[in-house]
């Protein structure tokens, strides 16, 4: 008697054919910038006919905002988990800020950069990268107060929560072009000290 295969469904197929093809586009931002990529290209990285690329995403644009929005929940995900474990008592702000500069100077950071700059002269693009922008920065600013232990909507606080997002982000920029690892290094000890003493506290972070 021979044992039939197991037929994967269809709906599994197309998941897992999408993933496959959202990911070799975030490859291929990062490793030969927008102007290189291009829809067969990717087609050709995820190993998926372009007939089926075209049907799930008809545009270039479609395709790599689609790949970047993939991406950036994914790493939110895994942002949010690391954060949850970052170490209580004394020196949980610094590692709050080593968490946040590591999220920052990762591959997807590069395929998002990518996107802003194509975004800047691209009215299409430039609307569906804001808006996911708009999207990425609450949950990034909820999660960076929340490991902080302060209320991110409160006047002053809130200015400091979204000032370490755009310090992080503009060292991750640096890293594009070199490694800045040392500098970064000393930046985030003297924000750590900042943001320790002038940042009100809703739930502990300093050893008893």
């Amino acid at each position: 008697m021979t044992t039939q295969p197991l037929r994967v469904p269809q709906e599994e197929r197309t998941r897992a054919m999408r993933a496959r093809l959202l990911e070799a586009t975030v490859e291929c931002l990062v490793e030969v910038g927008f102007s290189g990529t291009s829809t067969t290209l990717v087609s050709k990285r995820a190993g998926v006919s372009r007939g089926a690329q075209v049907h799930h995403f008809p545009t270039k644009n479609d395709l790599v905002v689609a790949a970047v929005e993939h991406i950036s929940t994914s790493r939110g995900d895994e942002l949010a988990s690391t954060l949850a474990e970052a170490p209580t008592g004394e020196g949980r702000t610094r590692a709050v800020l080593e968490i946040l500069a590591a999220h920052f100077t990762a591959p997807i950071f590069t395929a998002a950069l990518e996107l802003w700059v194509a975004a800047r002269t691209d009215p299409q693009l430039s609307e569906a990268v804001q808006r996911l922008e708009q999207r990425v920065g609450r949950q990034s600013h909820q999660l960076t107060a929340d490991a902080l232990g302060v209320d991110g909507a409160a006047p002053g606080t809130r200015e400091l929560v979204q000032a370490t997002l755009d310090l992080v982000r503009g060292l991750g920029l640096a890293n594009t072009i070199s490694d800045d690892a040392k500098r970064r290094a000393r930046i985030l000890d003297a924000w750590a000290a900042t943001l320790d003493a002038q940042l009100p506290r809703t739930t502990p972070t300093q050893g008893v």
